[in-house]
């Protein structure tokens, strides 16, 4: 009997592929990870195709959950064929996914919080690097506030409230799936040699963004461990191979 085709093959588009889209087996069961790049044309394709495809029992979205209803908002913006002006694939994600199957697993929550402070006390980082790591918390607070009143605005005035303007790019929704598809990877080819270039080890960066990952997979787990059905996450490229290892393992 032949094999069935992978994810990525049953898919006739450049925008789909092993890079941006990894199916990988934990102890608790089943994931479909996809990475994106914020607001890029060729990742609000891939995850409106793809769970449009699938129509998973589960979309967690690499989201403060206090900043899902904003976005709920702004995939409410549009038509079948234009995507929501605001919120990039993250409200294109929402748009696409079955009702009531949207949850928001990034920090900050009091899981991130606790975890990173153990983590600094364990390390006994210096005082400046704490600071640092504090300065950042309070700056993704107040942002995670700001989406909630821009969620209330939105949602009870006829106003869109937008938190941040779209990235714009060198290529459009207009442009053809291979245009797309290779403006993203040249992009992330380009950021991903910026990164290996400066050493971020020890910094207030990695204690972050490490604990992020961290958190964000716990998150994972626990929902796949309560939840039947296709389970697919939406997180940034950068973090797709981390998590990818760390639900594996």
């Amino acid at each position: 009997m032949d094999e069935a085709p992978s994810l990525t093959e049953s898919f006739d588009d450049p925008r789909i592929t092993p890079q941006f889209c990894r199916r990988v087996t934990g102890s608790s069961g089943d994931y479909l990870l996809l990475g994106v790049v914020h607001d890029h044309p060729a990742s609000v394709a891939r995850v409106t195709t793809i769970l449009e495809s699938v129509e998973p029992e589960t979309v967690a979205l690499e989201l403060p959950a206090a900043a899902v209803p904003l976005y709920r908002a702004y995939a409410r913006d549009g038509s079948d064929d234009v995507p929501p002006q605001f919120g990039g694939e993250m409200s294109a994600a929402i748009r696409a996914a079955p009702a009531n199957s949207v949850v928001g697993i990034d920090a900050p929550n009091w899981s991130f919080l606790r975890r990173l402070v153990t983590r600094l006390v364990a390390d006994r980082v210096s005082a400046a690097t704490a600071r640092r790591v504090i300065s950042s918390l309070g700056g993704a607070t107040r942002d995670v506030l700001t989406c909630r009143v821009a969620a209330t605005l939105t949602n009870a005035t006829s106003i869109t409230v937008a938190c941040d303007d779209p990235i714009e790019y060198e290529c459009t929704h207009e442009d053809t799936p291979e245009r797309q598809a290779s403006h993203e990877r040249s992009h992330v080819s380009g950021v991903q040699a910026l990164l290996r270039s400066v050493s971020t080890e020890g910094s207030a960066l990695s204690y972050r963004d490490e604990t992020r990952e961290r958190c964000m997979v716990d998150r994972l787990e626990e929902l796949r461990a309560s939840e039947d059905g296709d389970l697919v996450a939406v997180v940034g490229v950068d973090h797709l191979e981390r998590l990818a290892d760390a639900l594996e393992s």
